[in-house]
């Protein structure tokens, strides 16, 4: 028998996920970033995906591994807040060094172990609201966490541009040239992780086991051998809807780690038509992607409060199949845009579909999912995020001075078309019908 869970109010829903603030400020800081980041270091345009493939590899290593460890772990502190504890330090520390690199493999080794961090941190706090929130409460502890995606990536995408209102030099740089405005940003970022997760954990205890449930967990398979024939069973067992969401996660990954790899190079080519990093205009367009970035990620923060009233209506895959389309339509036109304004047309439609990436296929997933394996089920799905991400990195190169002409618009067009596929992808999958949102089912089985 399990303890009953009262019913959250709003605000202390906000507060267990004010540590997903952190989180997602370092992400941001990735996405916008480590490409100019790799660039003033060397790289070239072609191998810059191989550069980002400690986020992929980590994930699908750590990812399953936290969750099963989390499911198993009995402590004074709970199962799951002792991971994104730890991964948060950690995760501080990377993000302090970052910017200071002097090689490209010192700043690829730094992102390795900054992913590591994150991974270590993100899934176990998946489980962490599924674990906290009666069922009827998923879509509102969820969308929240994908509200302070919005805010945290927000705030990173625009640091840069802040400091530079604040009287920063954009183009004050250090002997490798990396921007002072970066540098200082990363900093910032150090400070926002561990601070927004030592806040979760002061004002947010874990919901308590009862003790069958500790005999429970008391009683499975210790060690490595336990954790990985955990997995196995998880993987052997999973639920249908997993498998189709599967599907579509693999078109959607694939579209968005173009799009953050490539879309500083591309603005550079549409509005400077420069390919220089060392160039102010590269910098300036550094800057821009920090504008519209912040932008659509504004967006996202907003939206994902309104996208439960919706999600409540429709169901979570109409909604996040809608909210695809208009980021695809999006990314398609960027390269036709060179009008600093105008870009804010297509992070709408971005913004919306980030709120809904953060929100609604885990809405999906949580109905299907026993909750005595919520972590390794949670781990296994975010493996579903990485590797689509590792097919990008090996594929992309192959044809990009070919089929894609070396040209870094195109890597955005392709973006693009792979969302609306991925919004097809979506209205396959079969919903359960314990899926409920604040109160109400959305929808049946399709």
């Amino acid at each position: 028998m399990s303890i009953p869970k009262p019913r959250l109010s709003f605000w202390q829903i906000v507060n267990m996920n004010v540590g997903f603030f952190g989180i997602q400020y370092s992400f941001g800081l990735q996405q916008s970033n480590m490409s100019p980041i790799y660039r003033y270091l060397g790289a070239d345009e072609a191998s810059l995906p191989y550069l980002w493939l400690a986020g992929p590899m980590t994930g699908l290593i750590i990812q399953p591994i936290i969750g099963a460890m989390s499911d198993k772990t009995l402590s004074k502190m709970g199962r799951r807040t002792p991971y994104f504890l730890i991964g948060a330090i950690l995760c501080s520390i990377s993000l302090f060094f970052m910017p200071f690199s002097s090689t490209l493999w010192m700043a690829a080794s730094l992102l390795w172990i900054l992913d590591a961090a994150n991974n270590i941190t993100m899934e176990p706090y998946r489980a962490f609201v599924s674990d906290k929130l009666r069922p009827e409460q998923h879509s509102i502890g969820f969308l929240t966490q994908s509200a302070f995606t919005g805010l945290g990536q927000t705030l990173s995408y625009l640091t840069p541009s802040i400091l530079v209102v604040l009287g920063m030099n954009r183009d004050l740089t250090n002997a490798k040239n990396i921007p002072y405005i970066t540098i200082t940003a990363f900093i910032i970022g150090a400070i926002f992780s561990i601070s927004s997760v030592l806040w979760t954990v002061k004002t947010t205890k874990e919901h308590p086991l009862s003790e069958d449930e500790k005999d429970v967990i008391r009683k499975l398979p210790r060690g490595a051998g336990g954790t990985f024939e955990e997995i196995l069973i998880a993987f052997r067992e999973m639920p249908l809807t997993m498998k189709q969401l599967a599907v579509m996660k693999l078109f959607q990954w694939y579209a968005m780690f173009c799009y953050w790899q490539y879309i500083v190079l591309s603005i550079a080519r549409t509005f400077y038509n420069t390919s220089n990093s060392n160039s102010p205009e590269f910098r300036e367009s550094g800057l821009i992607v920090g504008q519209i970035g912040g932008f659509y990620n504004l967006i996202a923060f907003i939206a994902a409060f309104v996208l439960v009233r919706f999600t409540n209506r429709f169901g979570p895959k109409a909604v996040h199949s809608v909210c695809l389309i208009l980021a695809g339509i999006g990314m398609i036109s960027i390269p036709l845009i060179n009008d600093r304004l105008l870009l804010l047309i297509p992070m709408v439609g971005i913004g919306l579909a980030w709120a809904s990436m953060m929100g609604n296929p885990y809405i999906m997933l949580a109905g299907s999912i026993p909750p005595e394996r919520t972590g390794v089920y949670m781990g296994i799905f975010n493996m579903f995020i990485v590797i689509p991400m590792m097919i990008q990195i090996f594929t992309l190169p192959l044809y990009y001075n070919t089929w894609l002409k070396g040209n870094p618009e195109n890597v955005i067009r392709l973006a693009g078309a792979l969302l609306i596929v991925a919004a097809i992808a979506v209205l396959f999958v079969k919903v359960a019908r314990n899926v409920k949102t604040d109160g109400m089912p959305v929808g049946g089985t399709h």
